[in-house]
């Protein structure tokens, strides 16, 4: 009964979810990379930085929904490699290692790149599939 209810809405919803996940993604990467919102900024070139720019360019191109797919993959990948290299070692489980989000982004990514980000996205304004050929 109630996928029959808020079934009517996916669309919403998946726009939703990309939106506010970018969103957020944006803001870590802005802390490391300005040090806006209360963030510290990180030393140039290093594996912070990079990290930052993926946080701060990828939130941004998946909240607007520009090259969905591919950039939500990489992000998957970063949030992975971020969890077992900085997080696991203070313990396997996100419990003991407080950093839950890092889990979190990585299978939404992962999601949005199944999925793609809907169709209320700059892909799809730009990137119609409409070849405009005649059947």
């Amino acid at each position: 009964m109630f996928s029959r209810v808020f079934g009517r809405f996916d669309v919403w919803a998946l726009t939703l979810l990309r939106v506010v996940t970018g969103f957020l993604f944006w803001q870590h990467g802005a802390g490391k990379l300005f040090g806006l919102l209360g963030g510290d900024t990180v030393e140039f070139l290093t594996l912070r930085w990079f990290a930052g720019v993926l946080e701060f360019f990828g939130g941004l191109a998946v909240g607007v929904g520009l090259f969905t797919v591919p950039v939500a993959f990489l992000l998957s990948g970063e949030m992975a490699f971020a969890y077992f290299i900085s997080h696991a070692p203070g313990g396997f489980w996100p419990i003991q290692n407080n950093d839950e989000r890092a889990i979190l982004f990585c299978f939404i990514f992962l999601y949005l790149a199944t999925v793609g980000g809907g169709r209320l996205t700059l892909d799809g304004l730009f990137f119609s599939r409409d070849s405009g050929e005649e059947e």
